[in-house]
């Protein structure tokens, strides 16, 4: 994993100026724009976990329904991710960011309005798809407005540090929202989401690809990916060998299928098969994968225990989460410093041994040990996490050509959903009884320590191939 051979053009440079101002104040307005965008949509994919309690007994529901709470964001957030990638290249990414933040702004509205459990959960899986269309174009819309390398580096790590900001923010913000009311946990996202449209109308118009859609890659990606997440949330509570998880992975493995072979010889691919087959990608997918087992497996894992052995609140268990939230917004820089110096494959490997360490000593922590132990323990693992993602993002930018960087965003970005829908999959099953929760906690942590391990000796061992030219793709 290489860095580009000038110190200058480095994929993480961050200047002390802040915000790049290479692009004039159209290019910072839209970058503060993503910011908030990405931001709002981060924080929401954690912020409903330790809400689900006031909301079941807002409903009278069960922790069956509430499940869908957050699965069904998850889902569609993970099943259109790439597709969404391949609709940012040819509509245009300004107008797929405004376009999907939009449609997240409506959602969240009608989350907060809901009457009943079944209308929340259908807007939830309206948000997952706003959030879908946002993330990809986010990225390709920042190396559309910063085209000098240099400026685009400093945009991409503070991209990073808000993504992983709001990751990290989205249990404490719950906690602390819930207290006044829970429906506030979705109101929210309407000033923040209306403000960064404002913003966004100072970014010129994104070009358009007058190419044909893909139909069958467009289908197939959203039932493969939409099976493979639906399979891995039913497996945690059903087991693997349930009927709706095997028909769901059926579906899944046929779709994925009939899409290689459309990718293979369709005209016009929304994924062109040499992309997934550069060693850049495939090893990007591999590591965004792992950090999200260990990452979202770990906020989840956290949250139950803190609440179910701790009996802690949900607003103390968000507050527990407040340290290395605040902690993980200062890895942007400490990235870029790190790549300037030593190259882009230092950070991301650095970090992804901090998260692996940070999960192993986890292990070692027993049931009464007191909860400040926790709350420090958690501090390497989310820091960890935002320097490998930072670096990895701005290395997969550099080595892809301009016109597919949505969907190179989209492929990575599915992968991470992916790695973190499996892990509570898994991981939900292992911590399932009670009466062994603590051990099934163990287990798990100790699961999600050794893939980001593997994952950073794949990183260190197979370094990747140099980037061919930029040429123009179908």
């Amino acid at each position: 994993m290489s860095a580009p051979s000038s110190p200058h053009t480095s994929p993480l440079q961050v200047g002390a100026a802040g915000l790049p101002s290479e692009s004039g104040s159209g290019g910072r307005m839209a970058l503060a724009a993503v910011l908030l965008g990405l931001f709002t949509i981060m924080v929401d994919a954690l912020i409903v976990n330790v809400a689900l309690p006031s909301i079941g007994r807002g409903f009278g529901s069960g922790m069956t329904g509430l499940q869908w709470v957050v699965d069904g964001y998850t889902l569609t957030f993970a099943a259109f991710l790439l597709s969404a990638g391949a609709i940012s290249d040819r509509v245009g990414a300004r107008q797929a960011f405004a376009g999907g933040l939009a449609l997240f702004v409506a959602a969240s509205a009608a989350c907060g309005m809901a009457p009943s459990l079944g209308v929340l959960v259908a807007a939830r899986l309206v948000q997952g798809v706003g959030a879908a269309m946002v993330v990809p174009s986010s990225l390709a819309l920042l190396r559309e407005i910063f085209p000098d390398p240099a400026a685009r580096a400093r945009a991409i790590a503070l991209w990073g540090v808000s993504g992983s900001a709001g990751s990290a923010a989205g249990p404490v913000a719950g906690g602390l929202l819930t207290t006044v009311d829970w429906r506030m946990i979705f109101f929210v996202n309407l000033p923040v989401g209306v403000v960064a449209l404002v913003l966004l109308k100072r970014a010129q118009s994104s070009s358009r690809r007058a190419v044909p859609f893909d139909r069958t890659g467009q289908v197939t990606a959203v039932a493969a990916l939409g099976g493979l997440t639906y399979a891995a949330i039913e497996a945690g509570a059903e087991g693997f060998g349930a009927a709706r998880v095997l028909i769901a992975l059926t579906v899944a493995v046929v779709a994925a299928v009939v899409y290689l072979v459309a990718q293979a010889r369709g005209r016009y691919p929304m994924t062109p098969l040499p992309l997934l087959r550069s060693r850049t990608m495939s090893l990007s997918v591999a590591i965004g994968f792992a950090l999200n087992v260990g990452f979202y497996g770990m906020i989840f894992l956290l949250g139950l225990y803190l609440q179910q052995v701790h009996g802690l609140s949900a607003l103390a268990t968000g507050v527990a989460f407040l340290p290395m939230a605040v902690l993980t917004s200062f890895m942007g820089p400490v990235a870029a410093r790190l790549t300037t110096r030593f190259g882009a494959r230092i950070p991301v490997i650095a970090g992804q041994c901090l998260m692996a360490g940070g999960l192993l000593a986890m292990v070692t922590v027993p049931a009464g040990a007191p909860v400040w132990l926790s709350v420090v323990l958690m501090v390497p693992v989310g820091a960890g996490g935002a320097m490998a993602v930072t670096a990895l993002t701005a290395l997969l930018l550099e080595n892809v050509p301009a016109e597919r960087a949505g969907v190179a965003a989209g492929v990575l970005n599915a992968a991470r959903q992916l790695g973190g829908a499996l892990a509570v999959a898994a991981f939900g099953a292992l911590v399932a009884d009670r009466a062994g929760f603590v051990s099934g906690l163990h287990t798990s942590l100790l699961i999600a320590a050794a893939t980001v391990a593997a994952s950073a000796v794949a990183t260190a061992l197979l370094e990747p191939a140099r980037p061919a030219p930029a040429r123009t793709l179908p």
